[in-house]
């Protein structure tokens, strides 16, 4: 990755610190898409970031967000809510990032779905239904763009083991729970020159959980 000019979306959060310093380890500029310098939500601030890029080699997006609640509870706004925060941000990134990519000639994109999204789970079916969309995303789009150099993937974390987490579940099996560090090793593989053939892949960092 030396040299190679790498976007993180959510690079201030706990996975995403660990996925920001792995890749300035192995010599990556990382640019860092993050409020309040970007808001990855809006249309307009994303096109011009990435527009304002050097030549692209990766693009990784973390943003997102988690809500539980049984179906009987979920409002429409919430429901939504969910949608824009996971999987309108992802499709804005993606989009633009392929723009970037290929104006570079070719390139990784790394989305971040969820374990949810494939496996049916009691209470999560807004925040499901959102990373399922980024899932869709990242199938659909590695389809697409292959013809270009770009290969697109996602992996599907279980609970990650975060302060937030311990704390929202200080009684679960916080050992058993993959740790950031360990999904940014996979992340940064999908990101890297080395992965020369995996693309259109859910890849599943569950850990024990």
């Amino acid at each position: 990755m030396q040299g190679k000019h790498v976007v993180v979306t959510g690079g201030a959060g706990a996975l995403g610190a660990g996925v920001v310093e792995l890749l300035r380890a192995r010599g990556a500029n990382v640019h860092v898409a993050d409020l309040p310098a970007v808001d990855v939500a809006d249309e307009a601030a994303v096109t011009a970031f990435y527009a304002g890029l050097p030549a692209l080699w990766a693009s990784v997006h973390l943003v997102g967000g988690f809500a539980m609640a049984r179906v009987a509870d979920v409002a429409l706004a919430d429901f939504e809510k969910q949608w824009r925060l996971n999987t309108a941000t992802c499709f804005l990134a993606c989009r633009e990032a392929v723009r970037a990519l290929r104006r570079s000639g070719g390139g990784r994109i790394v989305n971040v779905a969820a374990r949810p999204a494939v496996q049916p789970t009691a209470g999560m079916i807004a925040y499901a239904v959102a990373k399922a969309g980024v899932a869709a995303i990242t199938q659909h789009l590695a389809a697409e763009v292959l013809a270009d150099g770009i290969l697109v993937n996602a992996v599907l974390p279980s609970t990650i083991d975060t302060p937030g987490n311990r704390k929202a579940m200080p009684n679960a099996d916080h050992a058993s729970w993959p740790k950031p560090a360990q999904i940014a090793e996979t992340i940064a593989f999908l990101a890297s020159p080395d992965n020369a053939l995996t693309t259109g892949t859910l890849v599943p960092v569950y850990g024990r959980a």
